[in-house]
């Protein structure tokens, strides 16, 4: 259930970054999920198929890429991905763990499509459209906008 505040927000940033650029529509979402998050990838899906409609995200494609977790044995400073189901080293096991990757979520970038005005009004132009994206710096804060290749 906490998937549905999870999916507005990243519509409310979405569509608010997208509406700086005069975006015509939103056509992908890049997400960064970290393993140890709790988010899972349907429940978000589901949320957004419905809080979507009637915007300039609906039918955008959510993309999903998952952050393997990292720990870090705070006694001896290893540095691993453990095993499914497991925390520690094996043969390490009395020690003390910290996480250093795996907890993350953000939205990584969005690709829109943008109206682009012509420089000269012309009877043949239809306002065309183009497709760009929108990438933000650690996470979505100070958007750039960059033609994709």
């Amino acid at each position: 259930m906490h998937e549905l505040p999870i999916a507005e927000s990243v519509l409310n940033i979405a569509l608010r970054h997208a509406e700086k650029e005069d975006a015509a529509r939103i056509t992908d979402l890049y997400l960064l999920i970290g393993q140890l998050s709790s988010i899972v990838d349907d429940s978000i899906q589901f949320y957004w198929d419905i809080i979507s409609r009637d915007t300039l995200a609906e039918g955008a494609t959510l993309h999903f890429e998952r952050i393997p977790m990292q720990m870090l044995c705070l006694d001896c400073g290893q540095s691993y991905h453990p095993e499914a189901g497991t925390l520690g080293v094996s043969t390490l096991w009395w020690r003390t763990y910290s996480g250093r990757q795996g907890d993350e979520f953000r939205l990584e970038s969005i690709a829109i499509e943008k109206r682009e005005e012509p420089l000269t009004p012309s009877p043949l132009s239809d306002g065309g459209i183009s497709r760009r994206t929108l990438k933000g710096r650690g996470g979505i804060k100070n958007p750039i906008l960059y033609a994709p290749r």
